[in-house]
Parts: C-alpha cells; structure tokens; sequence
C-alpha cells in the first residue's frame, strides 16, 4: 500500500500526542554542506571519496550500504561522527533550516504537539542552526546517537516523555529514521527534501510521506498555513 498523505491521512488530526523530529535533511538544509566536506573526511579517515556523478545513487541507498560502498571501517564511526560535528560548528552559519521549518514548529506547538528531536548530531549544533526561538519550541533532546543506534534513543525517549509508540509520530528523511521507528512501534513520516530520495524512501513503505514542512503540520492539526516547497 502506498504511503498517506495528508489529504488522505492515516490517522485523524490530534492522534499523535508527540513528533519525533530528525534535523539534518528534515529540519536543517545541510545536505550540500555535507557533500562539501565529505571527501576530506573520507582522506582524514580512510574511506572512499564520492565522486560527483556517484551523489545521487548513494542518496538511495541505505546508511549500511553507503558504508558497505565507501569502505568505511565500522569502528571509526564514532571518530568520524565527532569530527563531523566539529566540522559543522565551524562551518554553522552556512547551515540553515529548510523555508517552512519555523512556521511548522510554531505551529506545531502552539497546538499543544509535544516536540522532540532525535539527532546523531550535538546539541549545540542544532541549537545554534534553530535559534533560540525555534529550539525553544522543542521539550525534549536525544542528541548525539550512534549512526545506527537511533532505536534505542527513541526507546529511552519515549520512556522519558511518557508517551506511548502507538501515539507518537516520528519523522525523518533516511532509512535509518524509519528501521528506527519500525523497530520501537512508532508511525513513521517520510519528508521528500532530505538526504535520501523520495523515490527510496517511499519504496519502503513509509506511513507517510510529506513533499513539503507544511505538510506536517496538516496532519497533526497545525493552523499555520502550508509553505512553499524548499
């Protein structure tokens, strides 16, 4: 069966008391930047560089795959993920979040939707790329997880919050966002502007799959207008 949209919603407006949100490729517009720094990493660490005309495979793929296709030894993950991290500290300014992305959390929790954000990245870094405003509107953090660890986070997130699966929507823009939520019982929406492809993601079944932040809000009960695809 084909994903949802919000025209045709899986679950009525207000079911999902909380949204687990990704950031980089769901809220954060760091795709680009990513592709910028990623062969030097691939130099400091001992992989594989991406060649230009190989981006947008690798975009279908699945974060194991992307590993298995760039060599990546397993063991340097946590190495690599730090100095990624660092790298993007350096580099925040040019990191932005996607044109629709305030209105959403605005409107999200002006509607009373408990928001929570689970990341690999810092949350230094994504408080700085939100602001204060934007990061404000998010009640709980589960920063800093393991490339593949995200379903034991969202495990003990769901533990701390109080929320049970059934009532909470995560969403995110890899593979990895969705085995995560699969793995622990939750919904899972797709988003089409992030790192893998829409055609990927919807290949695997999503619940849903949103083409733009405005989307979300329409399916949880926001009042804010949808935006302009990003």
């Amino acid at each position: 069966m084909p994903p949802s949209s919000v025209s045709s919603p899986a679950a009525p407006p207000g079911r999902y008391r909380l949204v687990v949100l990704d950031f980089d490729g769901t809220l954060a517009d760091s795709f680009g930047w990513f592709c910028g720094v990623l062969n030097g990493v691939a130099d400091r660490y001992g992989f594989r560089r991406v060649a230009p005309e190989e981006s947008e495979a690798l975009r279908g793929m699945s974060a194991a795959a992307i590993m298995r296709q760039l060599d990546v030894p397993l063991w340097k993950l946590p190495l690599i993920s730090r100095h990624m991290h660092a790298l993007m500290a350096r580099d925040i300014a040019a990191i932005r979040p996607f044109p629709g992305v305030p209105e959403l959390l605005e409107g999200l929790a002006t509607d009373g939707v408990t928001l929570a954000l689970l990341s690999s990245n810092s949350r230094a870094n994504i408080q700085r790329v939100l602001g204060p405003t934007n990061a404000g509107r998010v009640a709980h953090y589960a920063c800093g997880a393991s490339v593949f660890g995200k379903a034991g986070r969202l495990r003990k997130l769901l533990r701390r919050v109080g929320v049970p699966a059934a009532e909470t929507l995560c969403i995110g823009d890899e593979l990895r966002d969705l085995e995560a939520a699969r793995a622990v019982g939750c919904a899972f929406g797709a988003v089409a502007w992030g790192y893998t492809t829409a055609e990927a993601l919807r290949a695997a079944g999503p619940d849903l799959l949103f083409e733009r932040p405005g989307d979300i809000g329409s399916l949880v009960g926001c009042r804010s207008r949808p935006s302009a695809a990003p």
